[in-house]
């Protein structure tokens, strides 16, 4: 497959927004009084390399506006750090919070919408140090956090999600402890975790909702497509989520994951859909190997694009309410093989769309090759290279093909 490869994934309804995703830690550089920092630098850290300068876009983020603009997309996802807003408890920085107004009323200028995530993956060092989403106070502080930065920002936004795959979080962050803050607190710090972000977040919508602006609320999920396998076996039957039988082990580890966030997004205005592979579990949730010959992409994922079809069907019957396709990507060094997961991503999504599920968006991951949080840079997922020495960015033919798939949508 070439670059120069035609795509027609068809109309899109009115409203809908190609966009492409980042996310503040993995792009900023120097977010040093976050919980993500810390673990970076803790000795033993699971964390293969320090985000450092990260892709410097502190001081370079008219470069992602503009490379953003180039391809002619709707829209840009980016996230807000909270650790920036409110580096010490309760002392917020004027300063930061201009930085990201400036960055969003650039972006309106430049004819692009503004999608701002609220907490993505960090969390403020002098909070985690206080058990982080373990403490139950961090609802409270959370909605304090949200509501500072919507007085500021609020006008400048144009679709917002609270938390980004909270899901993730909790069970790596809390649960396994092999992303920060690091707690390995097993299934009551898994718990103890998800009923606080679902707290979070129904509580900072709540303030979103107030304004200032007016805009569409959200959260996003992981939702990789996963198979369960009772025998623990890949040649044992398997069984996806509207499969099991309501109330066993194995149907209750799937509600915490994600049935859960999709319940309290019922009330919201979308929700964000995040899906990169199919997973194959055994009856304890542990992932099961995945056999030599599979294909894989540079993070041992299965290479699986269809997966984000069989996602988006089950977040919409189950949400019920409007999907966003928030992220979606592959780390792979082969451009020509990210044009292929694109396609036939999108191939599966249109699918879906024509059985009946609102989808209003579809935003890449990433703009940029960027940090991968305890990966570190090795996995590529940009649209974009970044030179890690002058930090210049390079637009990559997947970035022109996106390009051409939403130029010719609209036509």
């Amino acid at each position: 497959m070439s670059e120069s490869t035609t795509f027609d994934f068809g109309p899109v309804p009115s409203g809908w927004l190609w966009g492409a995703a980042t996310a503040a830690h993995q792009i900023e550089g120097g977010n040093t009084n976050s919980d993500w920092w810390a673990f970076e630098h803790q000795e033993g850290s699971p964390a293969k390399e320090s985000s450092g300068d990260a892709c410097d876009s502190w001081h370079r983020w008219r470069d992602d506006l503009e490379l953003v603009r180039e391809m002619g997309l709707d829209s840009y996802r980016m996230s807000i750090e909270w650790a920036r807003i409110e580096p010490a408890e309760a002392e917020f920085s004027l300063a930061a919070l201009e930085h990201y107004r400036i960055i969003l009323a650039t972006a309106q200028e430049m004819g692009l919408k503004t999608s701002v995530t609220f907490h993505h993956f960090t969390t403020p060092q002098w909070m985690a140090l206080q058990d982080g989403w373990m403490n139950a106070e961090i609802v409270d502080r959370f909605a304090r956090y949200v509501d500072i930065a919507v007085q500021h920002l609020g006008d400048h936004i144009d679709l917002a999600a609270t938390i980004n795959e909270p899901n993730v979080v909790a069970g790596m962050g809390y649960q396994h402890g092999g992303f920060a803050p690091g707690i390995a607190a097993g299934d009551v710090g898994l718990r103890a975790a998800t009923e606080n972000f679902v707290g979070a977040h129904l509580k900072a919508r709540e303030v979103l909702k107030a304004g200032p602006g007016d805009f569409p609320v959200g959260l996003t999920l992981a939702l990789p497509d996963q198979v369960t396998h009772p025998d623990g076996t890949l040649d044992g039957p398997g069984f996806r989520w509207d499969e099991l039988t309501p109330g066993t082990p194995e149907a209750e580890r799937m509600r915490m994951w994600a049935g859960v966030y999709l319940e309290a997004a019922q009330d919201d205005d979308y929700v964000g859909v995040q899906t990169y592979t199919t997973e194959h579990l055994d009856a304890a949730g542990n992932l099961l190997p995945v056999p030599e010959e599979t294909r894989v992409t540079q993070m041992g994922w299965r290479f699986e694009p269809e997966a984000l079809g069989r996602s988006v069907r089950h977040a919409h019957a189950v949400a019920q309410v409007p999907v966003i396709v928030t992220e979606i990507g592959i780390a792979t060094m082969n451009d020509d093989e990210r044009i292929e997961y694109y396609s036939r991503s999108l191939t599966s999504l249109r699918q879906a769309m024509d059985d009946g599920v609102e989808v209003r968006g579809f935003y890449a991951w990433s703009l940029l090759d960027n940090f991968e949080w305890a990966e570190g840079y090795r996995p590529t997922f940009g649209l974009a290279a970044v030179d890690p020495v002058t930090f210049d960015r390079a637009l990559k033919p997947s970035g022109r093909w996106l390009a051409e798939v939403a130029w010719s949508s609209r036509s």
